[in-house]
């Protein structure tokens, strides 16, 4: 019963923490700015080019965890 409630909480803990890092990552490559709002084009495609970057990371992250 203690390690299937344990694996519960580490199951929710780790979806926490990966909408957290989503969360920031998406912060930081608006840089700080709300997607539709005051952005110029120039800034909504660096944006865009960060956020596929980011994409990429972390698909690459996935990768070298199953290697």
């Amino acid at each position: 019963m203690d390690r299937m409630l344990s694996q519960i909480v580490n199951m929710l803990l780790r979806k926490l923490v990966r909408r957290g890092v989503n969360a920031g990552i998406n912060h930081l490559s608006r840089r700080g700015k709300s997607q539709p709002q005051p952005m110029t084009k120039a800034e909504r495609e660096q944006a865009n080019a960060a956020q596929g970057l980011a994409d990429k990371a972390r698909k690459m992250q996935r990768l070298s965890r199953r290697l």
